[in-house]
This record gives C-alpha cells, structure tokens and sequence, in this order.
C-alpha cells in the first residue's frame, strides 16, 4: 500500500506499518475496538519521560530499502520512506490526537497568514534550528523547495506540487531566520506545505534539478531532527538512526531507532521472537496470536490510512472506458470484504465511502455509487460487453485484466473477494503479487497495471493531495497513476483548493469526491484498523490516529 495524508498523500503497498500505524491501549484482550473515530483518539501508552530510562533501540519493520531518501522526489514520495525519515527531518506543524494543529516550535517560532490579499504566509525560523552539517536553516532553504515544487521546472521529478505551484516568490523576510511566502493563487491547505508528510529539505538537494533527482538515491543527505541516519547496510537489509549530537531541542529518550526489511509474512513472527518491538496486525488471527504472546500489548485507535483499488484507464488499456471502470466498481461488495477482514478487529466494519476524507474527520460523507451487481450487469451490456460462456466480450477482446499487489495474505484475501464478485458479472480479475522492493518505481509509477490495491496514508490537510492524486495533466502524472481524470473535475479541484473559507471548501471537496467516484477513477475500501502489537514496556509509541509522534519521548519504561 502506499500512503498519503491530507496535505500530501503517501502511498504503500502494505497493509499496515509499524512506524505509521496508529496506537492502542496497554492491554492484551482481543476484543475489537469500540466508537472511537479518528480525530477523537489515540492509543500511545502515553508516560512522563522521567519514568523512561535512558538509552534503548526501537526495532521496527519496511518492506523495503529507500529507491530514494528524497521524500519530495516521485521515487521517494511513499510513506515507508516518510516514516524512516521522519524522526530526521523538520516539520512546521504539530498535530495532536484530535488534529489540532500546532507549531513546531523545534523549528519555527511562528508560522502566519499574514495577509490574505494577495495570500502571504510569513515563517519566522528558531534561530537555534541548524542542518546536522552544522549549517543554519535559512529563508534560502524554503524558497528553494518552493521553487523546486512548483512544476514550473519539469525536470525536478516531484511527487506533488503541494501548492508550491502558486507560490509567486518567497523572499527574505527580517533577517536570514524568516521567509516570506507570497501566493499568486489562493491555497487553502498553506499549513501543510512544510508539515503533515512534507518535510523541508535543504538547498542543497534542492536547489537543482541534478541535485533533487539523484543526490540522495543512495542515502539521505543533510537531515534537522532529534535522529540522524547513522548506517545503511544493504547486505542487512537494515537502516539504523542515531541521536543528532547537533540537535537543539530535548534529548531524545532513546539511543536509537533500527529499521530491518522484512516481508509482511515474516513481522508478526519476529515481533514474538524478540527480534522486532512493533508491529501493525492486518487480521483477527493475527490480533490472536499477538495478544497470547508474552509482553506484547494490543494497541488501538482508528488508523489514518486506507486501503483501496486504482484503475488504470491510460489510453488503450482495458479499463479506457470510464462507463466500464463506474459498473465494475458497482459490482464489488465493499461492506463483504470490510466484513470478511475486519470483523473482530473493529466493532462494527464499515467501507470507506469518500476519497477525501476519512471517517472521523470533519467532513467526512458517503458519496459512493453503491453496491448493485443488476446494474453493473445491464451497463456492462449496453456498452457492448456481451456474455460468451463465463467471460464477457467486445470486437473479440476478453474483458479480463490483472490485479496488481504486494505480496500479503491481506492483499490476496481482499483480491480474491473482488476476483468473486467480478465472477459473477462475467468478469474474469486475474491476481498478481510483487515484492515490497520496487513495487512502486517498477509497476504502479510506470502504469504496470490494470486495477492495483495499495493503501494510501492520511494527513490533517487532506485538500493539498487532490490535484496530485486526481487531477490530471499531461506530461506530469504526480500521484494520478492511473491516468484518469477530466478537465471538469480538475477545475472543480482548482475551486476547493482555492477557497479559503474552511466550510465552502468542504462543501466543494465533496462535490469532488463525487465526480471522483462517477468517473471510475479509484474505490477506496475501508479504513485501516489501528491494531497495533507493541512491547508492552514501550511507551510514547502505538497507534497515533491523526496525531504526531514526538521522537524525543519515546521509550522504554524503567
């Protein structure tokens, strides 16, 4: 699954992650979650860090190494790659587990919207923040990354624009310490810029084209947190962080953090072995097995991510016609597969209904077509897809095509459900798996796919990802892997990105679901669970929900 959040979505192959699930309760009974709805909770085992001890390494699992430590670059844009990253780099904004927004005040004293007319966001820079290099975080560093992001440059390969495409100039504020950012376009998801599962980087890696595609495919470069990369052994599989000795702020509880490449097979096994101390449950029977181990703890709060099925309606494809795509999507039955993989994990399994926003979080609605296997049949026959013994045909071609996954019992279970469903309409759905490594570069980015299941990651700025992963524009196909999309709905996209009046935005970002949905752009399916096995010792750490992780207080109780 691949993931992404409000501001910028960031996707995985996976269905749930260590580092990136959210959080859950200390104890161990498998009872399956109550009401709580993201945005309400979290679930951290949260403690004083005077009750922590001092030092210990906190061993998590990837699919996979970095093809790209640049988060902002197309090859790097995956949450897996965020969340190695994420105890190493700057973020603007805070959130907590109610998704209030805060200050990141390790990194900036202030952030404001200074004037609305035109638009103008002013950042006033900690004047003790510095690169691990021992370099000052400059004005210079954020304009280059507005640059970069712009689009205006087409050789910088970006994952998203994330609204730098209507940044005018960003200039020298006071002194060195402050950027000004002025807009030649409203963008209503301007906190985001810098925060959520964006990170500022520094000039250094983009302040060129050659720089921000190719300096860091072999290992990060200069990083501002409280961790910094200390070694990437390839032969291990392994990645492992270390304190920043120039880091400015609290001194982290732990020594270190351990990243190790595992298939998803093979986590739950080395959670109990000792070998890992975290990792996210996929099923009931693996919420089981986590919750009869010894010094395991089950935690839980409702995950922002979600898992969901991409077309790929590229010129040509099987999928080209959006009439087709609309009736396949009717004939799956997304509450059957929330049940069958879901049930005992959460109280009462329920389909993602929207792709803007998740259930919880303030304007969340169900704008889905519905589940009608009559109707997809008829339409389907209108279109000329006639039954010829269990398949449908057209001018002689098979309505048959590949479903496209990471390797993951989860996966194949939820692709099997839709192989049934599409079986009963005379859709033939053929499943394929991929490893972890260059599930992305090699067959999603590319369009190596007909219909592809990965998960997307959420934020508290969920506008930001919608012209990324819907609109569609030639020659830059950001997020937007299937190539699907209409003039119309990119300029519906350009209204709610640009209203700055929080209600009205809403209002139209459903309105943009809508038409997501009419066009057979994507289904989302459900919600990831939460479900989280931890050490029962580790502290400050579990199912986050919407909130974020303070590095610093992680640990392990004395």
């Amino acid at each position: 699954m691949r993931i992404r959040t409000t501001t910028t979505r960031l996707a995985i192959p996976l269905v749930v992650l260590g580092l990136l699930a959210a959080g859950c309760g200390s104890g161990t009974t498998t009872e399956p979650a109550g009401a709580a709805a993201l945005g309400t909770t979290n679930d951290i085992n949260p403690m004083d860090v005077e009750l922590l001890r001092d030092g210990g390494n906190l061993r998590l699992a990837i699919s996979a190494l970095p093809q790209n430590w640049n988060a902002l670059h197309t090859d790097g844009h995956d949450a897996e790659v965020a969340g190695v990253l994420r105890p190493t780099m700057p973020r603007a904004f805070m959130t907590d587990a109610a998704a209030e927004l805060s200050v990141n005040t390790d990194y900036f004293t202030e952030v404001a919207l200074t004037s609305t007319d035109p638009q103008q966001v002013t950042y006033t820079i900690n004047p003790d923040a510095v690169w691990s290099d021992g370099t000052p975080i400059t004005w210079e560093d954020l304009a280059a990354q507005a640059n970069a992001l712009s689009g205006r440059d087409k050789t910088y390969l970006i994952g998203n624009t994330n609204g730098f495409d209507r940044v005018a100039k960003v200039e020298r504020g006071v002194d060195d310490r402050q950027a000004v950012l002025t807009f030649d376009q409203h963008y209503a998801e301007w906190r985001g810029q810098f925060a959520g599962n964006s990170f500022l980087y520094p000039k250094s890696v983009t302040s060129s084209p050659e720089a921000f595609n190719k300096s860091l495919v072999d290992g990060p470069g200069p990083s501002a947190g409280p961790f910094i990369v200390q070694t990437i052994d390839r032969g291990q599989n392994r990645i492992v962080l270390e304190r920043n000795p120039r880091w400015w702020g609290d001194t982290p509880k732990l020594d270190t953090f351990t990243f190790s490449a595992l298939d998803s097979a093979a986590r739950l096994p080395a959670l109990q072995n000792n070998e890992i101390d975290a990792v996210g449950l996929a099923d009931i029977n693996e919420v089981k097995t986590a919750s009869a181990t010894a010094g395991i703890a089950i935690r839980r709060a409702p995950a922002n991510q979600w898992s969901h099925l991409t077309f790929n309606g590229a010129p040509g494809s099987i999928l080209e016609d959006a009439g087709v795509r609309v009736a396949i999507s009717k004939a799956i039955d997304r509450q059957g597969i929330a049940n069958a993989i879901q049930n005992g994990m959460v109280a009462d399994p329920k389909p993602l209904n929207n792709h803007v926003y998740l259930a919880g979080q303030q304007g969340y609605q169900d704008n889905s077509l519905g589940f009608d296997p009559t109707a997809a049949a008829a339409e389907l026959d209108a279109l000329g897809w006639k039954l010829n013994g269990d398949v449908r045909e057209k001018d002689g071609r098979r309505l048959e095509f590949r479903d496209v996954m990471y390797q993951s019992d989860t996966w194949v279970s939820i692709a099997q459900i839709i192989q049934q469903n599409l079986a009963r309409i005379g859709v033939k759905l053929n499943i394929e798996t991929k490893p972890g490594a260059g599930f992305f570069t090699d067959n999603i980015i590319p369009g190596n796919f007909d219909v592809a299941q990965w998960s997307w990651v959420g934020d508290p700025f969920p506008l930001g990802s919608l012209s990324q992963v819907y609109g569609l524009y030639p020659d830059d196909v950001q997020g937007n892997y299937g190539r699907i999309g209409s003039p119309e709905l990119n300029d519906l996209i350009e209204r709610a990105v640009s209203e700055l009046d929080p209600d009205k935005a809403v209002e139209l970002a459903n309105q943009v679901d809508r038409m997501i949905f009419e066009e057979g752009h994507s289904i989302p399916l459900m919600q990831v669970a939460g479900n989280v096995a931890v050490r029962d010792t580790l502290a400050n750490y579990g199912a986050a929900g919407l909130a974020s992780l303070d590095y610093t207080k992680i640990g392990f109780v004395k």
